[in-house]
């Protein structure tokens, strides 16, 4: 069996990605997408077995250019600060593609989660790392039943939860992640 070349899996979905935002996602199919790419339908056939198993893989790469531009977007000192700018660049960059891409997923419940999962951990370790470089956080805050690592997945499961409930802003969550750590 021929390996797969990623260049190629690449220029599909880059291309994917310029009709999702030109055309809409209604306007993203395999033959299109075949066209744009100067290859054989089957030829993307052979990277994405559907059009759910393309959307899937493409809405896993904005997320994870959101969240790789996301952390060189982080600009303040403090963590609790950082939270905040972290929530609106989020909020923003999901008002775009992201959203609309999500949400046509509707029938890939089990592999949608768990490429969902994978963001979450993604976005957790980056939280834990703004975390660990605020050194005016108290340090007598951690122990056993309290680490770093609960923390963190606590600040992303309400970063997922307010994203989700299209929340305005996270001021109060902020206050509580201040009073919290400092």
């Amino acid at each position: 069996m021929r390996q797969k070349d990623e260049t190629i899996r690449d220029i599909l979905l880059n291309n994917a990605r310029i009709i999702a935002d030109t055309c809409g996602i209604q306007g993203l199919s395999m033959r299109f997408i075949a066209e744009k790419s100067s290859v054989a339908v089957g030829t993307v056939y052979n990277y994405f077995s559907n059009k759910e198993e393309l959307l899937l893989a493409l809405t896993e790469e904005y997320w994870k250019e959101i969240l790789l531009n996301m952390e060189s977007a982080i600009t303040l000192d403090s963590f609790y600060e950082q939270l905040k700018e972290m929530y609106d660049y989020l909020k923003i960059s999901m008002e775009h593609s992201t959203r609309i891409l999500m949400q046509s997923l509707k029938n890939s419940h089990i592999d949608g989660k768990s490429k969902m999962a994978s963001m979450e951990d993604l976005l957790e370790k980056i939280i834990r790392k703004q975390l660990e470089q605020d050194k005016k956080i108290r340090k007598d805050i951690w122990n056993i039943s309290f680490t770093k690592t609960q923390y963190a997945h606590f600040i992303m499961m309400n970063f997922v939860w307010h994203l989700r409930a299209k929340a305005p802003d996270i001021s109060f969550f902020v206050e509580i992640v201040k009073r919290t750590l400092y």
